[in-house]
């Protein structure tokens, strides 16, 4: 661990906070339907857009409407990308000739775009043309990262509103989140990309001949818009299959702090949308304190362990000392190092983001610990766009009311009361992923079809198992790169993400409308401040108690295993 790494994440976390305010500012003026700079461009284009696909702006949805819509949107867009995979090899913008995608992989990448997960199961530069590339998984890229923040936008109005029947309309939240927020950040942040040295075009990829003689073909691509949207709408997926390792999505210094900065960019900037929405700003730079103490406590866990010489690794002189530098410098580029590549992977599995500028397979067990971990707890550490504001509220739920029996009264919570049905929602979406995950993991585990194509043997051969459904889950799309792929992982893993993203909102979606036809009450006494850093300690204690209990297991048998096996030089 260096000044140079610590400097590192303090000139990170100082522009962090710089943008908090602004980005929650602007994001609460445009959901709560306000006025922007930007409305007298948009504003047209916002009523042509209602006006053909017949939209009725001023009708709002009650919980189930809006599920409904959400999604019915997300199933046709999932079959719109899985046609253009299959049939890719017939379509223009195809300069390589590639051929159409196989039917179980195209499945497996239609879901996982959908999801905002952006898990990849092949070569992308090998495997998609452009017209895939742009119209089906670019697109895909904006329309996830929508459907995540309005959701968390409808349980902010229903913890804001009172006797409501409706909680928004999914179409114009829809139209607003692209028009206003996406689109707009995506050209700018493109635009510094080119800037920077990122490709942008349509040709052919270039064979150019090296010095010794050979041969060597440089992809190239649209490169630049992709890789906004993917930081911007916590997506992840890389047009080259090194992701942001690659000097074409990742050319520079600049480059790489942009790209962590915009990861957390809207999810940090939604809790201040929380509590200006809410009228209690308190709350909103409560929960984001909550949410930044995990982010410090999981950057330093990571760079320690990636910091630690380890004999097993770098080999020891007779006399025992070590003779190679300290730090584990596997699987990570030189002109990044361990600083960081382990502040980026932190980032990116805090967020459902999942891009990657090292090979978490290749960090040591208790850095590669981190970003499971992280996975594990919710991805709530400001997580993805929407849906780490609505996992963290849920977490703040179950933490009001563990306060409210402690103090043996009903637990209020922004001047609703949260009863029993409220307590249900939130425990079911804390259950489905955990349950999905390991479920699935201990079924590939014990089957040839889930072991015979693990890279590595051993606890971390698990954990590669491990890791990939819970990543898929989470709607991360990272991976402990050592796994390779197969029929049964491809429609296992469609239903990982699947699961792990829809069948969560249904109960976000009934929280919020059971919350909003709540009467509001004044607080009292007994009333358990949520603006507090009592309150912060309280939430940060119920997502590492929760996340711990779940998983502890079978981290015990990944990552914990192998890491006192390193300790006696064994390596798998």
């Amino acid at each position: 661990m260096t000044a140079n790494g610590w400097l590192q994440f303090a000139i990170f976390s100082i522009v962090l906070f710089a943008t908090v305010k602004p980005v929650g500012i602007y994001l609460a003026h445009v959901f709560e339907g306000e006025r922007t700079w930007l409305d007298p461009i948009l504003r047209p284009i916002e009523r042509l857009t209602y006006r053909l696909c017949a939209v009725r702006p001023d009708s709002e949805m009650n919980w189930r409407e809006y599920a409904f819509a959400m999604l019915g949107f997300s199933a046709v867009t999932l079959v719109f990308t899985y046609i253009i995979e299959r049939i890719q090899s017939w379509l223009p913008f195809n300069p390589q000739h590639l051929a159409g995608v196989a039917p179980d992989l195209a499945f497996n990448t239609a879901a996982s775009f959908t999801t905002n997960t952006n898990w990849q199961f092949y070569v992308p530069e090998s495997t998609m043309s452009y017209l895939t590339e742009m119209a089906a998984l670019a697109t895909h890229n904006f329309w996830s990262a929508a459907v995540g923040i309005v959701v968390a936008v409808a349980l902010i109005r229903g913890i804001r509103r009172t006797t409501s029947a409706t909680i928004g309309n999914f179409w114009v939240d829809l139209t607003r989140t692209t028009l206003w927020i996406l689109l707009p950040a995506c050209i700018v942040y493109a635009l510094l990309l080119v800037w920077q040295g990122v490709p942008q075009n349509l040709s052919a990829y270039t064979a150019v001949h090296t010095l010794e003689g050979a041969t060597q073909t440089i992809a190239q691509g649209p490169v630049a818009s992709q890789e906004a949207i993917k930081m911007l709408g916590t997506n992840g997926g890389g047009f080259f299959n090194a992701n942001s390792a690659h000097p074409f999505e990742n050319p520079t210094p600049f480059s790489n702090l942009l790209q962590m900065l915009s990861i957390f960019l809207i999810p940090a900037g939604l809790t201040y949308a929380l509590g200006r929405m809410t009228r209690s700003q308190g709350h909103g730079w409560a929960v984001f304190a909550a949410m930044f103490v995990l982010f410090t406590a999981g950057f330093a866990a990571c760079y320690w362990a990636e910091s630690q010489p380890y004999n097993a690794i770098h080999g020891a002189a007779q006399s025992g000392s070590l003779t190679a530098p300290a730090g584990n410098m596997e699987g990570k580029e030189v002109r990044f190092g361990v600083a960081s590549s382990t502040l980026f992977a932190t980032i990116t599995t805090d967020a459902s983001c999942g891009a990657v500028n090292a090979m978490h397979d290749s960090f040591t067990p208790l850095g590669g610990l981190v970003p499971l971990a992280n996975i594990m707890l919710g991805e709530v550490v400001f997580g993805g766009v929407g849906s780490g504001l609505y996992g963290m509220l849920i977490f703040v739920v179950l933490a009001v009311f563990i306060a409210g029996l402690m103090v043996g009264r009903t637990p209020e919570y922004l001047g609703k009361k949260i009863e029993g049905y409220d307590v249900k929602m939130a425990m079911l979406y804390a259950l489905i992923f955990p349950l999905v995950v390991l479920s699935l993991a201990a079924i590939f585990v014990l089957i040839p079809q889930g072991t015979g194509v693990t890279n590595n043997p051993g606890p971390h051969g698990f954990t590669e198992i491990l890791y990939s459904f819970v990543s898929g889950a989470g709607n991360n799309g990272s991976a402990f790169a050592g796994l390779g792929t197969n029929w049964w992982y491809n429609i296992a893993m469609a239903f990982d993400m699947l699961t792990g993203r829809f069948l969560m909102m249904i109960p976000v979606l009934a929280l919020a409308g059971n919350l909003a036809r709540k009467k509001s009450v004044p607080p009292s006494p007994g009333t358990f401040p949520v603006n507090s850093s009592l309150f912060t300690v309280l939430l940060i204690g119920v997502v590492v108690i929760v996340g711990a209990l779940t998983f502890f297991p079978a981290v015990s048998l990944g990552p914990v295993l192998e890491h006192l096996l390193l300790n006696a030089k064994q390596l798998f």
